[in-house]
């Protein structure tokens, strides 16, 4: 077993001694001295110390003494060693620079208790005296405070549950001189016997909180199978041995939850909130309106700190194993909206096309070709996505703008990717030809697109339903 000490009996000590402390007695002038207390089994050094090494030095009085006389097991008070009990804690968060507490939200801790030992503790506490006008000032100060007992408290932890405890005085011994006292001169000593309750705890977990915020509903279609109490899938379906008939979970194009073996899935999170992300801004989306809750609103709410500049916002596309990550702020002057500071490096990559004037994975801009003039940006290397046709083969004179250096038509599609190459137009990505999932940043906006076949859409900007985005604290 791994070593541990905590002091425990040690502090039912030093309350003890802490109890019969403060006392004190009026002598023959009148004047009001405090007796002192100390811890009564010394060791024979400390003892040598204190008495200067000489056994001709007595001992001063008045004076208490406590030690303890006795430590059994409680078996009335034993109770189920097995038994745990489990406290939640939210901590409110330490400004170590500014040293206080702030009326934000700290740390979330689960404290798991374990069933302590109970014992019964005896003390016995020795009362000096010189004179028994002393000892009676003494003892009627001490003796009225035990009706019939007295509540001692060892420490102040919030989840201590042992720390509460009582003391009883169970005897009295007012003399150690036998009567009469005849000539000898012997420090009169008088006992009193106290007996308290105590519990040895072992070591308490402290664990982070763990909170439920996302909660997934699973209804099974009636067709393939029949919901029998007790089981976790459709009763045809219990005993299957098969990997393919176990439930598998999964994002649809649309970002929804989906789960494979069920009719439908239902995804609760804080306020089913949805979020809108465009840029490098995102807003939550309630009930169908954009920003109808604040961040502020939505951290306040959710377990863990939330750090600006540190927490993540993480975002999950079909097709894609690792989610789309940025760092995100609350933005100060409209907490509407969470700033995100991309990490490029978890976005898609782009796909390079080879070109006459060198192999890229950029695009210069996007494009509609019916309205715009490309005879400014007609510089070698220059790309376009077309947003539109160009020309047509059954043009028996096409648009001059988009013609060759040798006058020649130049003909293409919508969602093709054309490039200028100093002399004439080429045709670099045939979208009508090409089924392949691609992306491509368009350099002018810095934004990303993703070609799904039949048309380009943004790569990961737009709407996510609950259950696709997480706000990582």
């Amino acid at each position: 077993m791994q070593h541990f000490y905590d002091g425990q009996i040690r502090r039912y000590v030093t309350q003890m001694i802490r109890l019969l402390s403060n006392f004190t007695y009026k002598d023959g002038k009148g004047a009001l001295v405090k007796v002192p207390v100390m811890y009564g089994d010394i060791t024979r050094q400390v003892g040598h110390i204190m008495r200067d090494n000489s056994e001709n030095k007595i001992p001063s009085a008045p004076r208490i003494s406590v030690y303890i006389s006795g430590l059994q097991l409680d078996r009335d008070r034993v109770s189920d060693s097995t038994f745990v009990s489990k406290v939640h804690l939210r901590e409110r968060t330490y400004d170590s620079a500014g040293q206080e507490y702030l009326n934000t939200q700290g740390k979330n801790v689960t404290v798991e208790r374990l069933m302590p030992t109970p014992y019964t503790l005896e003390m016995t506490a020795d009362i000096w005296s010189t004179n028994t006008d002393q000892k009676l000032q003494i003892m009627e100060q001490i003796l009225m405070m035990f009706n019939p007992s007295l509540e001692i408290q060892t420490t102040d932890n919030y989840v201590d549950w042992t720390s509460l405890s009582v003391v009883e005085l169970e005897n009295v011994n007012f003399s150690s001189r036998s009567i009469p006292v005849g000539t000898e001169s012997e420090i009169d000593v008088s006992q009193l016997g106290l007996k308290t309750p105590i519990y040895i705890s072992p070591p308490t977990k402290v664990k982070k909180l763990g909170v439920i915020t996302n909660i997934v509903m699973s209804i099974f279609d009636e067709s393939r199978g029949t919901i029998d109490l007790g089981e976790s899938m459709p009763e045809l379906k219990a005993y299957s041995d098969g990997g393919a008939e176990s439930p598998t979970t999964d994002l649809e194009e649309d970002s929804k939850v989906k789960r494979k073996d069920t009719a439908s899935v239902k995804v609760t999170t804080y306020n089913n909130l949805d979020v809108l992300v465009m840029g490098n801004v995102a807003k939550l989306i309630y009930k169908g309106k954009i920003g109808g809750v604040t961040w502020n609103q939505y951290v306040e709410a959710m377990p863990g700190v939330f750090r600006s500049g540190l927490s993540q916002l993480q975002l999950s596309r079909t097709g894609r194993t690792t989610s789309i990550n940025g760092s995100v702020a609350i933005d100060s002057t409209d907490d509407r909206n969470l700033i995100i500071n991309w990490d490029t490096d978890t976005f898609p990559t782009d796909k390079i096309i080879a070109g006459s004037t060198g192999n890229r994975s950029k695009i210069d801009y996007i494009i509609d070709p019916t309205t715009f003039n490309p005879t400014v940006q007609k510089t070698a290397g220059t790309r376009f996505l077309l947003l539109g046709d160009v020309g047509s083969t059954s043009n028996t004179d096409g648009p001059d703008a988009w013609k060759n250096a040798d006058n020649t038509d130049f003909v293409a599609s919508v969602n093709d990717i054309v490039e200028w190459d100093g002399t004439k137009w080429s045709i670099l990505f045939d979208a009508s030809a090409n089924n392949d999932i691609i992306y491509q940043t368009n350099l002018n906006t810095g934004i990303q697109y993703k070609w799904t076949g039949e048309e380009w859409v943004l790569s990961f900007e737009g709407e996510y339903r609950n259950g696709t985005w997480h706000l990582l604290f």
